[in-house]
């Protein structure tokens, strides 16, 4: 037999608050390889990429910094809004900027790697829409 389980607003907050730690989370730790990539293989990626060692590198550093923040934020029972906003609307400018760098010509990216931050601003984009949807109904 099934048991019946009834589901109160508080559980409902409760399970978007986990949700939105799983998707802040996430974000760090693929933000933080994506770092390391960029600041351990720079010379091979900046080949394949078409992104001089340099930038690279600093890109490594600013996203591993940038993940240690995000994890940071994910670590109470129940994120701090305003710093879940912060995070949602970096995501959602570095999308922005990644797509238009690219549109723009801003670095001379090979096409691998214009396809490269193409995606991952859509990857970017997509954490950012997922935490904003948890942190709302964690706020119910």
């Amino acid at each position: 037999m099934t048991a019946i389980r009834s589901i109160t607003p508080a559980g409902l907050s409760t399970d978007a608050s986990r949700l939105l730690r799983l998707a802040l989370r996430l974000d760090a730790v693929v933000t933080g390889v994506n770092g390391l990539a960029y600041l351990t293989l720079a010379g091979p990626l900046g080949d394949l990429l078409g992104l001089d060692a340099g930038p690279g590198r600093a890109i490594g550093v600013f996203l591993l910094l940038y993940a240690v923040a995000v994890w940071a934020v994910s670590t109470p029972a129940r994120p701090h809004r305003r710093a879940v906003g912060a995070i949602v609307e970096a995501n959602l400018l570095w999308a922005v900027l990644s797509v238009v760098t690219v549109a723009a010509g801003w670095l001379s990216l090979t096409t691998v790697g214009g396809v490269w931050a193409v995606l991952q601003a859509g990857v970017v984009a997509g954490f950012a829409a997922l935490q904003y949807t948890a942190q709302r109904r964690a706020l119910r």
